[in-house]
């Protein structure tokens, strides 16, 4: 089954919990805090495997999480930080967060890699707190909870050249005759619902990759017939071919056909009409052929055509050369990601503008938003009084009290703050 398009959520690991801990040892009197931080979270990390061609997988396992960090001990040792999670994907991945539309990376090459969800960093243990005013602190942090995602993963296939065309022109019986490939052929339209690749041999020490695409109708770049599915292939393309259906066998015209195409592939998106094209004109073995090639000509001149039969074999050996002579001239796309520190590993951070947090009220209830204090109160150990006075110190000096204010919170009354609530003291 080739899957090209799959929707699925990772969560990186949260970190390990700090500890309050102090020296109990015999000959020790006023032993000091000696509680550990906690350890990493596991990162979310996406790595090229170029054994891989489909999404399929990710049709079966949807969720991804990786494991948490442990949390500290006494004796000040930190807990061990998890291992990351190795996300498998087929080369040609681009990934977008869901929920912003944000493309995160796009994995071309093997073993190249992106990090998505970042771990959560351990909490600090009470060792952490010591001051001199208080030695003994009774504090510690949680763990910062791990990074979640919405994904779509969408599956670009990497071909040197995109065989394009409508329906039934003869794409797949092309790629047959010049590869080991062997897509489905029949006597109907939308026979190829997928792309197939093809190693194309054009002697013994040349070769490239050539791709059959799905037929494409009028409207295609709206979503028509099979429309996205078949236009986000050709993205990754050098070389456009276009087999175009000389003898009109359809009733279609050989013209118009080659307008609608390229209308449709600029109306997709315009830089695919500054790709190099070659036209082929297929079917040279029926009658009426020669005669629709005559006019065809006249009006496009500016491309190179080659006259072939895909079914008799006609014009292949030139049709290959022309190509392979082309993508010679073509440079090779730069690929998007960067590395960072020569290692092969990408990394993408949206900047979030706007406020640290916001304040609402929904009837009785004030509700205070904002992800650095969402994250605050996650990693606030509720069960030491100690710590949710330092919650609150935090809290005014972000401006939190004064905001609750100006809306009018009096003591007593409900605030929320993520998942937790608590009364206002004024």
């Amino acid at each position: 089954m080739f899957v090209d398009q799959v929707r699925i959520y990772v969560k990186a690991g949260d970190g390990g919990n700090g500890v309050v801990a102090f020296r109990r040892e015999k000959y020790v009197s006023m032993g000091g805090p000696a509680g550990g931080d906690g350890g990493r979270g596991g990162n979310v990390i996406f790595r090229v495997d170029e054994g891989l061609r489909t999404l399929v997988d990710f049709r079966y396992q949807r969720h991804f999480k990786a494991p948490r960090g442990e949390n500290g001990r006494s004796k000040g040792q930190h807990g061990a930080g998890s291992e990351d999670l190795m996300v498998r994907v087929p080369p040609g991945t681009a990934i977008y967060d869901e929920d912003t539309g944000e493309l995160l990376a796009d994995l071309t090459q093997h073993n190249q890699q992106a990090l998505i969800a970042k771990g959560g960093r351990g909490g600090r243990g009470n060792t952490r707190f010591a001051t001199p005013v208080n030695p003994a602190p009774q504090i510690s942090e949680n763990g910062e909870p791990g990074q979640e995602r919405n994904i779509r993963m969408e599956l670009k296939v990497l071909a040197d050249v995109g065989l394009v065309g409508f329906p039934s022109v003869g794409k797949s019986t092309l790629l047959s005759m010049v590869s080991a490939a062997r897509p489905k052929i029949a006597a109907y339209h939308f026979t190829t619902l997928n792309p197939n690749l093809g190693v194309v041999d054009v002697d013994a020490e040349r070769s490239f990759v050539m791709a059959d695409l799905p037929g494409l109708i009028e409207g295609a770049h709206l979503g028509a017939g099979l429309g996205h599915q078949f236009l986000r292939h050709i993205e990754r393309t050098r070389l456009i071919v276009h087999v175009i259906d000389m003898a009109g066998s359809e009733g279609r015209d050989p013209y118009e056909d080659y307008v609608q195409i390229n209308k449709e592939l600029g109306q997709y998106r315009q830089d695919l009409l500054d790709r190099p094209q070659i036209i082929a004109a297929n079917k040279m073995d029926l009658p009426e052929a020669e005669e629709n090639m005559k006019a065809f000509k006249e009006k496009v001149s500016d491309v190179p055509m080659y006259p072939i039969s895909a079914a008799t074999g006609q014009g292949i050996k030139e049709l290959l050369y022309a190509i392979f002579d082309t993508l010679e001239q073509i440079p090779v796309r730069p690929e998007i990601p960067q590395t960072i520190d020569g290692d092969e590993r990408v990394v993408y951070k949206a900047e979030r503008p706007g406020e640290e947090f916001k304040v609402r009220r929904d009837n009785e209830l004030f509700i205070v938003e904002g992800e650095k204090l969402e994250k605050l109160i996650i990693m606030t150990n509720l069960n030491s009084q100690d710590s949710i006075q330092r919650f609150a110190r935090m809290m005014r000096k972000m401006g939190v009290d004064d905001a609750l204010r100006k809306k009018g919170a009096k003591n007593g009354d409900i605030v929320k703050i993520g998942d937790f609530e608590f009364e206002f003291v004024d």
